[in-house]
């Protein structure tokens, strides 16, 4: 039977996320351009705002080459939460929007960060598009810690956070009230070999993005209240704290996975 993790499974990643990585091995020389933006909106549409020399929206495919000159590490994905700016130049406009969306790119003197749009059709059906919009970066603000952990540690820190998680759920009964997240989380412990990078990375950053990425939508189901009013406010701040670790665990494993090295 299908459960709503089931389905959170097999959502797309964050889009940020797949535009570094898509982006990055572009500018590797590692797939040809016109596959770029194809690969980033998948079904949806995606405009480009305030890219440097245009004057209105444009499609993605008309805004990529504004990254043309830069090398695939002046590319790199950030997810930042409140108190974690981890990754992000000094205050200004960028830094704030970033927060307020979790995920942002950081292009050379760029930032991009894709903005959600909802619009209704004459028949009443909903379709979104997704604007990506650009800021310049603070003149020589540093990114906040650029010394996050590599593939290998984050990976380990995203097991043991895993176990710890699974272990405190379990403590929690989470299986009463919210067994398809309790089934998803023991799920995630075994190996998954499906990947959703381009050419370029590593089967750790595969593995680790391939885990991360289908965790993120556990996250995301889980920040829901239970349905038939089963937890009370006590038991979600429990699960909240519970899952808290997780949720940094997880962040910094897609961004270990997306900013890692490419070879060949």
């Amino acid at each position: 039977m299908s459960t709503p993790a089931a389905g959170a499974a097999i959502l797309a990643p964050r889009r940020s996320s797949r535009f570094v990585a898509w982006v990055r091995a572009w500018r590797a020389g590692l797939v040809p351009f016109d596959e770029v933006a194809d690969a980033v909106a998948g079904d949806e549409e995606h405009l480009v705002a305030d890219a440097p020399g245009t004057w209105t929206d444009v499609p993605l495919r008309e805004g990529l080459p504004t990254l043309a000159k830069l090398s695939p590490d002046e590319i790199r994905l950030v997810l930042p939460a409140p108190g974690d700016p981890r990754g992000l130049p000094g205050p200004g406009d960028f830094a704030g929007a970033a927060l307020l969306a979790g995920e942002a790119v950081i292009a050379g003197a760029l930032g991009l960060i894709p903005e959600v749009r909802v619009h209704t059709s004459g028949s009443g059906d909903t379709f979104e598009t997704v604007l990506w919009r650009v800021y310049p970066l603070p003149a020589n603000a540093p990114a906040a810690s650029l010394t996050l952990p590599g593939a290998a540690e984050a990976e380990a820190e995203l097991a043991a956070a895993l176990a710890d998680t699974t272990a405190a759920l379990t403590r929690l009964d989470i299986a009463q009230w919210r067994p398809e997240l309790a089934g998803a989380l023991e799920a995630l412990r075994r190996p998954d070999g499906t990947t959703d990078l381009p050419p370029g990375f590593d089967p750790r950053a595969r593995r680790l993005f391939a885990r991360a990425a289908v965790l993120d939508r556990v996250l995301a189901l889980a920040g829901h209240a239970a349905p038939g009013g089963a937890v009370n406010n006590y038991e979600a701040q429990q699960r909240d704290a519970a899952l808290r670790p997780l949720t940094a665990a997880c962040r910094q494993a897609l961004v270990a996975a997306c900013n890692a090295p490419l070879r060949p």
